[in-house]
């Protein structure tokens, strides 16, 4: 399988800086979403440092090729999530004007039809096959926590204050256990990474409408950051699309989007 994708960021309306960062690297099959945290201690640069981090991890052939298979591809990530945490963390201890920073991630990285996912905190990875949309992370958040608990329902989630209080991120601790999971895609299926600007802007109903609506990623963006930002975009908003193709004919989709662009 290969992908075509793209991402967008924006800062959105109510916030007076970015926090947010993402990284597509096509070619070697890995997406990554970053919301920094922290606010004044810098949490755009927790999150840039993590997407380059794990980007430059997959770019590195010493790091993915020394045991190829669906084994390397899911310790990989795991492994490339951990150090950008160690990092993050070294970087705050070192400087006391980046003390405290702290990124949420959420990473997948495609290897032939398996699809390694990792993440910590609140942002999120969606599957869209065919006319269905999957959250496949769940939220390392205060709220979540509570909803899985049975403590409070998702309707009532949207009523509280205490959407932003995450449980788990990068930078705080030197060391973290990052969550993981594997599965198969399929030709068709496409992928969305975003940060909470996006999802507690839009309902999941009408993020699958605007995926399923194009298979141009940078359209697709575009298009989902306006409608965030049209119900009030209360916070910076980021998202990743991925459309996953077989390879015989993934040049022909990849050639026509192109051709589009022109």
């Amino acid at each position: 399988m290969r992908m075509i994708a793209g991402g967008q960021t924006d800062k959105g309306m109510k916030r007076p800086k970015n926090e947010d960062s993402f990284a597509v690297e096509q070619e070697a099959g890995v997406l990554v979403v970053a919301d920094g945290v922290g606010g004044s201690a810098c949490g755009e640069v927790a999150s840039k440092m993590a997407v380059d981090i794990i980007g430059d991890y997959f770019r590195n052939d010493e790091n993915t090729s020394a045991a190829p298979g669906i084994d390397s591809s899911s310790s990989a990530i795991a492994l490339a999530v951990k150090r950008a945490n160690e990092q993050i963390y070294n970087t705050a201890k070192d400087d006391p004007k980046l003390s405290g920073m702290a990124t949420t991630v959420v990473a997948a990285a495609l290897n032939g039809d398996r699809l390694s996912i990792a993440h910590a905190g609140d942002s999120r990875l969606y599957l869209i096959r065919g006319n269905t949309i999957e959250q496949l992370t769940d939220d390392h958040s205060l709220v979540a926590e509570q909803i899985r608990k049975g403590m409070m329902t998702k309707e009532e989630a949207h009523e509280v204050g205490m959407r932003n209080v995450i449980t788990q991120s990068l930078g705080f601790t030197p060391d973290i256990d990052v969550d993981t999971d594997e599965m198969t895609v399929y030709d068709g299926d496409a992928l969305l990474l975003c940060s909470d600007g996006l999802y507690t802007m839009v309902p999941e109903t009408a993020i699958l409408h605007t995926v399923k609506s194009s298979i141009e990623p940078a359209r697709v963006c575009e298009r989902l950051i306006y409608l965030a930002n049209k119900k009030g975009g209360r916070d910076n908003i980021t998202v990743v699309v991925a459309y996953i193709f077989r390879k015989t004919i993934f040049s022909f989709i990849d050639n026509f989007i192109k051709w589009i662009r022109r």
